[in-house]
């Protein structure tokens, strides 16, 4: 039987829950008041998601959910249905609003499930009040479903306002590799973003993507546009298929300043889509948005 634990670490204050399968091969913990990000991940015996200190969350945002907007807006501001909007910024040094609203806010826990083959936890955060820059009210749900040698992040947006509003959505998980400079990336595109130095989309250009992507010593932070919704991971130790359920899917990968680590993110959407209009979605009210991203080691 799988095992749920809720902990509470009294030092720092953070709310976790720990899930293991009766094997010990299998282990996730998910952070309740960090958004309900997932912040470790064994599946197989493989470490797949580790702690990324010194590194702190308030600076990578690690497998933070991305809502109401991935990535970056363009000095916090946007114009919707013909009126100006202006996000906090919290990207201080290139002067965007970064990541979206949920990434630090406290999910509740609604719903879990333990049986032989794999646990379930569903967790929920309700927005009731209209947030600077985004004038809405909605909830967000997500179902994290931890089998052996796979993981299904289910997540569930609903508009409970009265007004339609714009959105994208992201997840920012970051994997390990024991050798990353030997570790590759397979994904099908032939389109790929223009950034200025702010990160911030200025335009598209075409590429001749290889079927091995080598990640070598790149630095990068640089953003593709899919032509199917998977995108798979090899490294010495593992090969993981990250999968897509929704209709557009870009990929931003990005390599944070710690070893062997990189950044593997599905998004619907890209830097400043709420001006680009790239991936750009609306919900209206009482609508829902739902998305799948899956990861499975092959």
């Amino acid at each position: 039987m799988y095992t749920i634990k809720h902990i509470l670490n009294t030092s720092n204050d953070l709310d976790f829950i720990e899930v293991e399968n009766p094997e010990k091969v299998c282990y996730a913990k998910i952070c309740v008041n960090q958004g309900a990000s997932l912040q470790e991940l064994k599946l197989d015996g493989k470490t797949i998601i580790e702690d990324l200190s010194p590194l702190t969350y308030n600076n990578t945002y690690a497998s933070s959910i991305l809502f109401p907007f991935a990535n970056r807006i363009k000095d916090g501001k946007y114009t919707y249905d013909g009126k100006e909007f202006q996000f906090q910024i919290n990207e201080t040094g290139n002067n965007n609003a970064l990541h979206g609203l949920v990434f630090n806010k406290t999910f509740q826990i609604v719903k879990q499930e333990q049986t032989e083959h794999f646990a379930s936890i569903t967790l929920l955060y309700n927005e009731d009040k209209e947030s600077v820059g985004f004038p809405y009210t909605y909830s967000i749900q997500l179902e994290y479903i931890i089998k052996k040698d796979s993981v299904d992040v289910n997540v569930l947006v609903k508009n409970t306002d009265a007004k339609t509003f714009p959105f994208t959505l992201g997840w920012h998980p970051y994997f390990s590799s024991s050798d990353l400079f030997n570790s590759t990336l397979n994904f099908e595109s032939n389109k790929q973003l223009v950034f200025d130095e702010r990160c911030i989309t200025t335009g598209i250009v075409d590429i001749n993507n290889e079927p091995h992507f080598e990640i070598k010593d790149k630095k990068l932070d640089d953003c593709f546009i899919l032509n199917s919704n998977q995108t798979q991971f090899n490294t010495p130790d593992y090969k993981l298929l990250i999968s897509a359920s929704s209709k557009e899917n870009f990929l931003q990968i990005y390599t944070p300043p710690k070893v062997n680590t990189i950044a593997i993110e599905p998004t619907t959407g890209v830097s400043d889509s709420f001006n680009n209009n790239m991936g750009l979605q609306t919900l209206k009210p009482n609508e829902e948005y739902q998305v799948n991203w899956n990861l499975r080691l092959i």
